[in-house]
């Protein structure tokens, strides 16, 4: 009885031992498996890399400071901040509704004016 030559799935050595030995060792498994992911998870390390950006641009504006701090919409625009990507929103007490990135977040006070607080500021 003759069996066919199996290969590794990564690099396409010929396999040897089990028969149902996918890849020739764990290397080779895990570029595959990396390669898999990779394509996966694309959009979801594009949308990481804006949300860590518009926390950042907040922080910043914050600069250690403790109470919340009024900055233009131009400003943050002029930043690189990226209104469409926040991580959640929460409504306070006052009924406002603040836009939360993470553990930064903003509240709109005119069309072109925002008060930047930090999530924990924010009473419910």
């Amino acid at each position: 009885m003759k069996l066919e030559k199996r290969y590794c799935q990564c690099c396409a050595q010929v396999l040897y031992g089990r028969l149902d030995k996918k890849f020739c060792d764990d290397g080779c498994r895990n570029n595959f498996n990396n390669q898999q992911n990779s394509i996966q998870n694309k959009e979801i390390r594009i949308i990481n890399r804006v949300l860590k950006r518009n926390r950042a641009i907040l922080l910043a504006i914050l600069s250690g400071e403790k109470k919340p701090t009024k900055v233009g919409k131009e400003y943050l625009l002029l930043a690189g901040f990226n209104f469409r990507y926040m991580t959640h929103q929460e409504v306070g007490s006052d009924g406002q509704s603040y836009q939360i990135c993470y553990d930064v977040g903003l509240i709109s006070l005119k069309t072109i004016e925002y008060l930047i607080v930090r999530a924990e500021d924010v009473v419910l």
